[in-house]
């Protein structure tokens, strides 16, 4: 057992849909659910870390106060952050850190969402200095339209195929179809994928994943606090990585094209979504051979192929052939997205990565029912959001 090791005493979710409410009542619920699993009454909380969500209003800026506010003022510490699509993995992060700092022996970690219908677009109006808006608006490229462009990308330096995206879509429908808070709970075949409509070519409809309401939430506390309480062997998170890429950004790696710009900078030692899961590889003090599972951000059936290769479960360019062999299917050698990942669930942006301990945690206790990894024992999680907000959780048991 590592000193840094924090326990998981309760892992709990809204379901995800579309529910046409707030997210604070999503929020809520998942929170008294986790609070309920980890048998800690909220009087006993020490901190509240929110994640944030730009769709939210106000309340959604202040969101740890938002749901503070609404399980009952107690006066708790609080706290409210905000990584895009890695504000979950942040808010564990920032947890787990009150907690190793002595300034909390139990912290309730909460992140929901109440997403649009269709594609998500920048919030607030005419944001020049935002990456996001900047592509919506110069070049018209909404998030699908950079997913087909990454997916053209795999199937030329690689050679990866129509069929081996679908094949990611086919073997997370069946995970989610065992998962009851998944949206999406319906084995999906290949020539349905085939058969669905273009979205971005490559892609289809179903090689994308939704925009969706829910909620997920945490309880943490430190392993003495967890043995006091009766849990001699939780579940425990052993390392979290919050990384940010390094200089340049990004690197041309295609060998046949140079350009000044390119050969004036060394390229970083492993491209930035490598370098979040070694970050977390290295504070654990583990490998990707021991991982019994993995929870992979799958915007894309392509992207998932990506993060196969970035968290060393295979080599670069192999994602597809690992899929193909089944290795990451339940029964293989590591099962990625057990949960059924976004294909299933859709994005509930600051709860998706808190949902993805939520499912570590489980399958770590064994309590994953039907999708249950046999054994399981270490898991990682890994999501990216927009400004370099790179993030993985190891958990363990």
């Amino acid at each position: 057992m590592s000193a840094r090791d924090v326990a998981v005493l309760g892992a709990a979710m809204h379901p995800w849909g579309k529910w046409g409410r707030g997210f604070v009542e999503y929020g809520v619920k998942a929170a008294r659910a986790a609070l309920a699993d980890a048998g800690v009454d909220w009087r006993d909380v020490g901190s509240i870390v929110g994640a944030d969500t730009v769709r939210g209003g106000y309340p959604g800026y202040v969101s740890g106060a938002s749901f503070a506010k609404a399980l009952g003022w107690q006066g708790a510490r609080v706290t409210s952050v905000y990584a895009a699509c890695a504000s979950g993995a942040q808010a564990v992060n920032t947890a787990r850190t009150q907690i190793l700092a002595g300034l909390a022996d139990v912290v309730l970690v909460v992140g929901a969402d109440a997403a649009p219908k269709g594609f998500f677009r920048p919030a607030g109006g005419d944001r020049p200095d935002d990456p996001d808006w900047l592509r919506f608006r110069a070049l018209g490229a909404t998030n699908p339209a950079y997913f087909g462009l990454y997916a053209r990308r795999r199937m030329a330096v690689h050679g990866d195929t129509l069929a081996d995206f679908a094949q990611v879509k086919v073997k997370n429908a069946a995970m989610g179809a065992l998962n009851p808070n998944a949206r999406y709970r319906k084995v999906v075949t290949a020539d349905e994928v085939a058969a669905s409509a273009v979205v971005a070519d490559p892609l289809r409809l179903l090689d994308i994943c939704a925009t969706s309401d829910g909620a997920a939430a945490l309880v943490l506390s430190s392993v003495d606090f967890a043995r006091r309480h009766g849990a001699a062997d939780p579940v425990r998170i052993r390392a979290v990585s919050t990384v940010t890429p390094e200089y340049p950004q990004t690197v041309l790696d295609l060998p046949d094209i140079a350009t000044d710009s390119a050969a004036a900078v060394d390229p970083p030692a492993r491209p930035f979504r490598a370098a979040i899961a070694h970050a977390a590889y290295e504070e654990a003090g583990i490998g990707p051979d021991e991982l019994s599972l993995a929870e992979v951000y799958d915007l894309s059936t392509a992207l998932e192929l990506q993060w196969y290769e970035d968290l060393g479960l295979c080599g670069a360019g192999e994602g597809a052939k690992l899929l193909r062999d089944g290795a990451t299917a339940l029964g293989g050698r590591v099962p990625v997205n057990t949960s059924g990942g976004l294909a299933s669930f859709g994005e509930a942006v600051p709860a998706q990565a808190i949902a993805q301990v939520c499912e570590l945690t489980w399958q770590l206790r064994g309590a994953a029912g039907a999708r249950q990894v046999e054994g399981a024992r270490v898991g990682i999680t890994a999501n990216q959001g927009l400004f370099g907000h790179g993030s993985s959780v190891i958990a363990v048991r």
